[in-house]
């Protein structure tokens, strides 16, 4: 929730904070973690995408509905999301411990962030289930209330800067990989 919704623009580890809440509340959390770096201590603020598990988070809520052939997009389905696999997640952790020199904010996120209508189809097809219907962003907004801006027709796309040039490779860079891999 770093970086807000920021719509279609690429955004990495040195771009600005977004608005909104969950925004400010990232802000509040990095900097606390100041006092730590101002005392020589090596700081990593570690900004997660929207990690893939099928134990929870967005797969557990999005799974039973998908499996019944009630899956579809939410909203307009143009808004990107920026996903990484729970093992790449887990994999980026170990590999930022072991390198003393990755330090400041780390995006963890997958190369190839998709759109909503692109998750949906991919999760339906991996599924082989029908992904026709939809939830009209009026719908969420009032099933979720402001959350439902926040996280569900936000839009950012995100890109893992700092891991890429400190040589971190992702072992699934493309959702349906790790769909598949994440439900076998």
């Amino acid at each position: 929730g770093f970086y807000g919704s920021r719509g279609d623009e690429l955004v990495d580890e040195d771009s600005g904070p977004g608005e909104g809440f969950l925004a400010g509340v990232c802000r509040q959390w990095e900097s606390a973690a100041a006092l730590a770096e101002q005392a020589g201590i090596r700081v990593v603020q570690l900004r997660l995408g929207v990690i893939l598990t099928k134990d929870g988070g967005i797969m557990g809520s999005m799974l039973r509905p998908f499996k019944l052939g009630l899956g579809g997009k939410v909203g307009s389905g143009q808004q990107v999301i920026s996903w990484v696999a729970m093992d790449d997640v887990v994999a980026a952790i170990k590999f930022i411990l072991q390198n003393e020199s990755v330090r400041g904010p780390i995006n963890a996120v997958a190369p190839h962030p998709v759109t909503n209508e692109e998750f949906t189809r991919t999760l339906g097809r991996v599924l082989s289930r029908p992904t026709f219907m939809a939830m009209p962003a009026f719908a969420a907004r009032l099933a979720f209330g402001e959350m439902a801006d926040e996280m569900m027709l936000s839009s950012t796309r995100v890109a893992a800067k700092v891991l890429n040039d400190a040589g971190f490779k992702f072992q699934y860079p493309e959702l349906e990989g790790a769909v598949r891999a994440m439900l076998d």
